[in-house]
């Protein structure tokens, strides 16, 4: 195996990573629809950190050994269509989804707060941070953009 070998391999593990960080944070998003009280919340926030750490690596991960390996590999080129409009695609993604999660967490330590109050009541404003129409948009719109990240990886228009 030579370098352009590795960089590919770690650059589609890094893009697993990416798309299991999804899967979990669409798992926590939907469960967190029927959770009534604090403590519910705070019990899934450790599940939410695994999919922080996924999407950190791999967002990281599929730009850096993505850029690298466009210029290690002699058919690529960094300025080829699908390149760039990977690297868009990827920018809209990461900005997206730090929007979303600012909203998700502040929903988590809201829960913890209330934990640490002592007040596991069921809580009207929990609820409404944990189902706010604008973070479960912009889930939605980052599942969109990473499929069509996919898609691009795979299809490499007007290669």
């Amino acid at each position: 195996m030579d370098l352009s070998d590795w960089l590919l391999a770690l650059h589609l593990l890094a893009a697993f990573a990416l798309v299991a960080a999804q899967v979990i944070f669409t798992v926590l998003i939907v469960s967190s629809w029927n959770l009534d009280v604090p403590s519910q919340v705070v019990r899934m926030n450790p599940i939410g950190k695994i999919g922080t750490v996924l999407v950190s690596v791999g967002g990281l991960g599929v730009l850096v050994f993505g850029i690298w390996l466009a210029f290690t590999k002699d058919s690529y080129a960094i300025w080829d269509f699908w390149i760039l409009a990977a690297i868009v695609l990827w920018a809209i993604a990461t900005g997206v989804g730090a929007r979303e999660g600012k909203i998700y967490n502040a929903a988590g330590l809201r829960a913890k707060e209330l934990v640490d109050a002592g007040n596991d009541a069921p809580n009207p404003e929990l609820n409404a941070m944990l189902r706010n129409p604008i973070a479960l948009r912009m889930h939605i719109l980052v599942l969109v953009v990473i499929l069509l990240l996919l898609l691009d990886m795979v299809f490499k228009p007007f290669a």
